[in-house]
């Protein structure tokens, strides 16, 4: 098989199939933010500092733990398998696969590292529109559908073919 030519007849995932993976994967780093808020809550409840920004710092320790944890974990499947566990399960992944993890961290840093802004009070708001303007442009961007972070790093997200 040496010297073969990449398929050719890849399809871009449709909009849907991409937002069902991220929600996929939301549902399980939101369960973990939950119990790490929950875990930060305590420590600094015991240590006096629950009150400190009007009870706020567990949230955003928590938020920028759970989003640093997704990024990563978006960077490391990625430049290992070219696709994330959601990704997996809606059938799409990323390609050209093989891309220097330098390139897929390009990627992650545009989207989605931003998460770990979002429970910085103030900031949540310019992340978010960050965010849902990610996904407008993928949606505008016909017809091979990529957002700025597909374009950052010279990927596409495509169906698997049989």
């Amino acid at each position: 098989m040496a010297g073969t030519a990449p398929r050719t007849d890849v399809l871009p995932a449709e909009w849907w199939e991409r937002l069902g993976a991220r929600l996929i994967e939301a549902l399980v780093f939101g369960v973990f933010y939950y119990i790490l808020f929950i875990a930060l809550w305590a420590v600094f409840r015991t240590v006096g500092m629950a009150d400190v920004f009007g009870g706020r710092l567990p949230g955003v320790f928590a938020w920028l733990g759970a989003g640093a944890a997704y990024a990563g974990y978006d960077w490391w499947a990625l430049s290992r398998r070219g696709r994330t566990f959601g990704k997996a399960i809606m059938r799409i992944r990323l390609a050209p696969a093989g891309l220097p993890r330098r390139v897929l961290l390009k990627r992650t840093l545009v989207y989605p590292a931003p998460v770990m802004l979002m429970g910085i009070p103030v900031v949540n708001l310019l992340a978010g529109m960050l965010l849902f303007g990610v996904g407008l442009l993928i949606l505008m961007d016909k017809p091979l559908e990529r957002g700025p972070h597909d374009r950052a790093a010279g990927t596409r997200v495509v169906k698997d073919l049989p």
